[in-house]
């Protein structure tokens, strides 16, 4: 899916990329340029703007009113509006800055990027061959899997 997220959904936005989704992003665009990326790019429009949602819908385009306040109701809300699987499949996922598709890459060549402790601990590493920020599935890869374990539970629960 693509998406244009409005600036009150910075989270969602890396979340969305992380499960590989192109999403547009900027925390300071105005709503008539939200419109015309959504417009010109065929992209679907998420905003927590409710008069934003109502002009984007006027026009024709795809939209969505996020109501969630949480990750999880939020990220079961898109999914199930849109048929998003929140599984994270490293092979798709996209850097989280930059919306670039991240690579895998040989823990040698980012031994100068992380720390060592890091690198100690653990073996696979992808990176963003444009902004090259590098990622691996670290202690925090728990907290995002109950994030999404609870999105999914939300999902089963309201449907």
């Amino acid at each position: 899916m693509r998406f244009v997220v409005d600036g009150m959904l910075g989270k969602l936005t890396r979340w969305l990329r992380l499960l590989g989704h192109d999403v547009e992003y900027s925390n300071n665009m105005e709503d008539k340029d939200l419109i015309g990326i959504a417009k010109k790019e065929k992209r679907v429009l998420l905003t927590r703007d409710f008069q934003l949602y109502q002009q984007a819908v006027g026009k024709g385009l795809d939209a969505l009113y996020v109501e969630g306040q949480t990750e999880p109701e939020r990220l079961a809300e898109i999914s199930k509006r849109f048929s998003i699987r929140l599984e994270v499949d490293m092979k798709i996922s996209r850097c989280s800055k930059c919306n670039t598709i991240v690579k895998p890459i040989v823990k040698e060549k980012i031994a100068d990027k992380v720390e060592k402790n890091t690198l100690a601990h653990y073996d696979e590493f992808w990176m963003c061959p444009k902004c090259e920020q590098v990622y691996w599935q670290g202690a925090h890869w728990t907290r995002i899997g109950k994030i999404l374990e609870k999105a999914q539970e939300l999902l089963r629960t309201k449907s």
